[in-house]
């Protein structure tokens, strides 16, 4: 990865215009631009500012300088500090405050209307749609750190509850089972325990230390971020400064500081700080990912269940790594970090509208289906139909006991009643393969559907 043109001081750039009287004019025109802190609505970095063209006839430099002084009118300063012991800042610019605004109607209060989101809160719909949505960010969050498995094969293993068989598949069942613990974790504050206990489930396992699971990093063990040309990136804080340091995390994501920080941001920033901390040897991102989700789901954003922001970043990691490398050349001004995040969250949130409307058609496609059907209709439960509406889409589907009570969070007999009683209405097949009943779709599935001949219990 290309490393970005560090931003340039706004004080050597001052000195340098106040030398000489054409300097001084310059000065002033470069003021009469009106420059604010995210021109045309984008809050660019140096590194693509001082390409494009100015609004006035002053140098990059010099509208840099302006931009920068509206830019630190806006700063907050944050309890996280760099290595040196300097502030990080963050603003909130207009594109700031309408993603802000999005997510705030979106994914927090309550769902109001006929709309297809309310699937996710009705009876028999929200446990299916969060079971999808936490192997989906389980999957994808780690391989954006390098797992290869295929996504069939990653939610076949946690359906079926098969153990995992090679490094890949640990960190996508480590992941989920990461995902399960922060649920479990909301009506708590956030310890160092909390955090060492979310990296252990992450990890274990699956790293080359054995005993690097729960524990911060050491000095001897020389951690920095790099590309995949082995171009470092980022060097942590010394080892020496962790535990202090994640104490004030914690202290930050309980509500710590003096200043109000909107609640979408402090969870962006949990993320951020604990992947510069960086204080594992292994692990940390995916840490960091969770620690956004609880963060969001604990401040009220209950919608953040249902979305994979890792879905979203595995698209363009590239500007996911940017916008760390944005941050720590330009006066550690996370306002980078976090309008990518929102930028991010954004997507995922209109993501899951698309796919919710998706469903909605398809589960009234599948209605209209039984619709003939009087004891069906009546009897065939929301789980029983999404399984159905699944078979019909992949007639070589493959069910389990297991697997349907995992995809449902239901009890093992309500899963196994679930697919007794389909296969007796004539829609599953049961075979046994090896200790287990498996379940297939009926070959004529769709045929029997559409002439509503169904198997009487």
């Amino acid at each position: 990865m290309k490393l970005p043109v560090p931003a340039p001081s706004p004080e050597d750039i001052l000195a340098k215009m106040l030398e000489s009287p054409e300097g001084t004019r310059r000065y002033v025109l470069a003021h009469r631009g009106g420059l604010g802190p995210a021109p045309n609505g984008k809050y660019r970095h140096w590194d693509t500012f001082r390409h494009l063209a100015t609004p006035t006839d002053c140098a990059p430099e010099e509208a840099w300088f302006v931009m920068k002084q509206a830019r630190r009118s806006l700063y907050r300063p944050l309890l996280l500090k760099d290595a040196k012991g300097q502030p990080f800042v963050y603003a909130l610019p207009n594109p700031a405050l309408e993603f802000l605004h999005v997510v705030d109607r979106n994914a927090a209060g309550s769902i109001r209307g006929e709309t297809s989101l309310a699937q996710v809160v009705g009876p028999g719909s929200r446990d299916t749609y969060l079971f999808r949505s936490l192997v989906e960010e389980a999957i994808t969050s780690s391989q954006l750190e390098g797992a290869s498995t295929t996504r069939k094969v990653a939610k076949a293993m946690i359906q079926e509850g098969r153990p995992p068989r090679n490094r890949s598949e640990r960190m996508i069942y480590n992941n989920y089972q990461a995902l399960l613990f922060v649920r479990r974790t909301l009506d708590q504050p956030l310890t160092p325990a909390v955090v060492f206990e979310l990296q252990r489930i992450l990890s274990e396992n699956t790293l080359d230390e054995a005993d690097g699971a729960g524990r911060f990093r050491r000095d001897d063990e020389q951690i920095v971020v790099s590309d995949e040309i082995g171009q470092t990136l980022h060097t942590p804080p010394p080892a020496d400064q962790l535990k202090q340091r994640l104490q004030a995390m914690c202290d930050f994501a309980n509500g710590g500081g003096d200043e109000f920080v909107p609640p979408a941001v402090r969870a962006i920033l949990l993320h951020f700080w604990l992947a510069y901390d960086h204080p594992f040897v292994d692990g940390n991102g995916r840490t960091a990912r969770a620690l956004f989700y609880w963060s969001m789901a604990r401040q009220g954003y209950w919608l953040c269940e249902f979305v994979s922001i890792s879905r979203i970043l595995k698209r363009a990691p590239g500007a996911y790594a940017r916008s760390f490398l944005y941050t720590e050349s330009d006066e550690n001004d996370t306002t980078y970090f976090v309008l990518h995040q929102l930028r991010v969250l954004v997507r995922a949130i209109e993501d899951l509208h698309t796919y919710l409307i998706r469903k909605a058609a398809e589960l009234r496609a599948a209605d209209d289906l039984v619709r003939r059907s009087d004891w069906l209709r009546a009897e065939l439960n929301p789980r029983q139909l999404a399984l159905v509406n699944h078979a019909l889409k992949r007639p070589d589907a493959l069910y389990t006991i297991e697997s349907h009570r995992t995809s449902h969070s239901v009890t093992h007999q309500t899963a196994r009643t679930d697919l007794l009683s389909l296969t007796q209405a004539g829609l599953l097949e049961k075979r046994k393969r090896g200790r287990t009943f498996i379940f297939l779709p009926k070959e004529n599935l769709r045929a029997q559907l559409e002439t509503g001949k169904l198997a009487k219990r």
